[in-house]
C-alpha cells in the first residue's frame, strides 16, 4: 500500500517553501528478507529532520548521511545495502535482505515537482515518477508500470495510487476504536452520521466528521475501488439510505454490523429496493472476521482485519 508515501511530497513542497533543502531517499529495489518494499520513501532535511522510512530502521543513517551530503554537494546516488557488504554491517542490515536506495535532492528533480506531485495526490489522481538515475534527475512520467525498475535498471518508475479511504457510517462507541487503528495502518477515514450527539469532536478529536444524512452527501461517483464502507448504527433510516448509494458504487469492501438475523432482514429490504442477490451478496454481513469478538474494540479489530484482507487480495 505504502500510504505512508502519500504526504512525502507535500511535507518537501513545505519545507522548500520554507527555505529549506530537502532531499527524497526512494527503495528502487530489494532481494530476500528486506524490511520494506520497493516504492517506500523517506524525506531528509537540511537540518536532519526525517519522514517516513526505507528500512526498518537499519541503514537510515547512511541514506541520511548521503542527502546530507547531495543537499551541499548536488547529484544523486544510489546506495546498495545486503548482508554480504561490510558497509551493510556497519549500518546494521542484519535481517538477511538486501536493498538499493535512490536519494535524489530537490535540486535534481523536475521544477516545482514536489508541488505539482502534491497536488495530484491530493486530488486522488495516479502519480507517476521517473527517476533517472543515469541523468541523475527526476521528473513527472507517464508510465503506469509500479514501482518497478524498467530493463536497463535506468529508470525506476515510482508510483502512488490514490490513499485507500473507508467511510464508515454512524459515530457509534466501535468507530471510536475502529476510526484510530484504520488510520494508523494507512486509511483515510471519514465518518457520517446526522446525530450531533454522536459525531462531535469531543469523541473523535482527530477524525473527519460529516454531520448530515448519507443520501445528502454520499455520490455512487466517489465511491471507488480504493474506498470501503461500513455501517454501524443498526437503523435503516440511516444506514439502508447509504447502501442504496454504496451499491451502486465500485468499493473494494462493503460491511454491515448486527447479527445474522438482522442481516437476513437487511437483505429482504434491500431486495424491496430493487437490489439483485448478486449485488447484495457484496456486503459483509454480520461485518468481520470470526473472533469471538464482544467488546466495541475487539469488534473494531475484526472488522479491520477483514478490510484489510479485502484490500490486499483486490487486483489493484
Amino acid at each position: 500500500m505504502n500510504t505512508d508515501n502519500q504526504n512525502i511530497f507535500a511535507l518537501i513542497s513545505d519545507w522548500s517553501e520554507k527555505g529549506h533543502h530537502a532531499a527524497l531517499a526512494i527503495v528502487i529495489s530489494t532481494w530476500g528478507s528486506s524490511p520494506r518494499q520497493a516504492g517506500s520513501m523517506m524525506a531528509v532535511r537540511d537540518d536532519g529532520l526525517i519522514e517516513g522510512s526505507v528500512s526498518g530502521g537499519c541503514v537510515e543513517s547512511s541514506v541520511i548521511h548521503s542527502a546530507m551530503t547531495l543537499m551541499a554537494e548536488g547529484g544523486t546516488e544510489t546506495l546498495e545495502f545486503g548482508v554480504a557488504d561490510e558497509t551493510a554491517w556497519q549500518a546494521g542490515l542484519s535481517c538477511g535482505g538486501r536493498i538499493s536506495v535512490w536519494v535524489c535532492p530537490v535540486s535534481a528533480m523536475q521544477e516545482h515537482l514536489p508541488a505539482l506531485a502534491a497536488d495530484m495526490i491530493a486530488s486522488r489522481t495516479p502519480l507517476h515518477i521517473d527517476c533517472l538515475m543515469e541523468r541523475q534527475h527526476m521528473q513527472l512520467g507517464t508510465s503506469d508500470k509500479i514501482n518497478s525498475l524498467s530493463d536497463d535498471a535506468g529508470t525506476f518508475h515510482l508510483s502512488v495510487l490514490p490513499q485507500p479511504r473507508i467511510i464508515i457510517i454512524g459515530a457509534v462507541h466501535i468507530s471510536q476504536h475502529l476510526a484510530p487503528m484504520a488510520r494508523a495502518t494507512g486509511f483515510d477515514v471519514t465518518i457520517i452520521d446526522p446525530r450531533t450527539s454522536f459525531a462531535n469532536e469531543a469523541r473523535f478529536a482527530d477524525t473527519k466528521l460529516i454531520c448530515d444524512w448519507p443520501q445528502d452527501v454520499l455520490d455512487s461517483k466517489m465511491i471507488d475501488s480504493d474506498s470501503a464502507i461500513i455501517t454501524l448504527t443498526h437503523d435503516p433510516k440511516i444506514d439502508d439510505e447509504a447502501l442504496k448509494i454504496i451499491l451502486r458504487g465500485k468499493p473494494f469492501y462493503i460491511a454491515c454490523l448486527g447479527s445474522k438475523k438482522t442481516h437476513n432482514a437487511r437483505r429482504a429490504r434491500l431486495g424491496g429496493y430493487g437490489f439483485s442477490d448478486a449485488v447484495i451478496d457484496q456486503i459483509h454481513g454480520p461485518a468481520g472476521v470470526d473472533i469471538g469478538a464482544k467488546t466495541p474494540a475487539e469488534i473494531a479489530v475484526s472488522v479491520l482485519a477483514e478490510l484489510i484482507a479485502a484490500y490486499r487480495k483486490a487486483d489493484r
